[in-house]
């Protein structure tokens, strides 16, 4: 198929799988629904891709949404949360030590596809970095697809299973929708992403809008809030873009790998809301947020589902996106260091 004709596929395929997850009452069911959905038939060789103008135009979406919830009462409690932001970066790192460590000595990989397919943070610029010294891009990728994959399942539909919901009224958006002032929003929102693009940030099209509408809204900006049909297929494309890693025979790629990978997930869930429940008792914030801005999924899909159950937004979100722009940044670092003591292949080429 055409990228052209696949995408128009997937997005058919996606919007059956969002309705029929709407019907099913799924947690999240405009991105969990196109999700499986696409999983599924790729699985079965149907070749459905979304390209990255697709996929940055969901991340777009998401990023816009959550800078909405950004006020200047918002970033006063923000600020206060400081130090419990930075042990939880500083867990996440020791967890990705620890999904290291269990690559190497149960799945055999080799260090540079451990280190990096381990590190808690975004799929592709973890796995660029691996690629630079040595380690396999395809395992890499599929662990951090099937990390995000097992995450973004437990977690939502746990919450659903025991009634969780939110209990953070002051952190809530109040925006409505202007049909007048929305194009603005939507002007500086796209130059945003773009200028993020342009100057080489990571997991550009969320963090430029998450950032520059989450500034403004800070200093007082009364914006107008994004229409459901646009949140809706935002998700809808993240959900198809994270749907299309999954190809014949990706679960026979590499068993061993991608075994390990799986049951470290769960205990990684699992220690995660222990530590969520011990940041939340000392901090104050109500614990189910806790625990998706602790958890080792993504930005965008940790923030999805705070949004979807009417929780913290910008503590998750916040908490999200420190962790992942430092250990982006940090992890060739500290490689190279653990490189040098150990012996292993060290990094070469750019660091891009």
């Amino acid at each position: 198929m055409s990228a052209l004709t696949s995408l128009a596929w997937a997005l058919l395929a996606g919007s059956i799988g969002g309705v029929v997850a709407s019907w099913l009452s799924f947690p999240l069911p405009w991105f969990l629904g196109p999700l499986f959905v696409c999983a599924a038939l790729n699985l079965r060789g149907a070749g459905l891709s979304v390209s990255s103008g697709p996929r940055q135009a969901g991340q777009w979406v998401v990023g816009t949404a959550l800078g909405l919830y950004f006020t200047p009462e918002v970033a006063g409690r923000v600020v206060a949360l400081g130090p419990y932001l930075l042990l939880a970066t500083v867990y996440a790192g020791l967890l990705g030590m620890a999904f290291t460590w269990a690559l190497m000595r149960f799945a055999r990989a080799d260090p540079a596809t451990a280190f990096f397919g381990g590190s808690i943070g975004g799929a592709t610029e973890m796995s660029l970095q691996g690629v630079r010294a040595g380690g396999s891009m395809p395992l890499m990728i599929a662990g951090h697809s099937l990390r995000v994959l097992i995450v973004v399942t437990v977690i939502p539909f746990g919450f659903q299973f025991l009634g969780v919901q939110g209990n953070d009224a002051s952190l809530q958006a109040s925006r409505v929708f202007d049909p007048e002032s929305v194009g603005w929003l939507i002007a500086v929102a796209l130059m945003a992403g773009g200028m993020a693009a342009r100057a080489g940030l990571p997991n550009a099209w969320v963090l430029g809008p998450l950032f520059v509408i989450g500034a403004t809204g800070i200093a007082g900006v009364q914006w107008s809030a994004l229409p459901n049909l646009l949140i809706n297929l935002g998700q809808l494309l993240i959900g198809l873009s994270l749907g299309s890693r999954f190809v014949p025979g990706f679960f026979r790629s590499a068993p061993r790998y991608l075994g390990v990978m799986a049951v470290v997930t769960v205990v990684a869930v699992v220690l995660s809301i222990a530590f969520a429940w011990l940041l939340a008792w000392v901090s104050g914030v109500p614990f189910a947020t806790m625990v998706l801005a602790t958890s080792p999924g993504g930005v965008a899909e940790m923030s999805l589902t705070a949004k979807a159950l009417q929780l913290g937004v910008p503590v998750v979100a916040t908490f999200q996106v420190f962790r992942y722009i430092v250990l982006v940044v940090s992890m060739g670092p500290v490689y190279a260091l653990v490189a040098r003591r150990y012996g292993w292949q060290p990094l070469r080429g750019p660091a891009s």
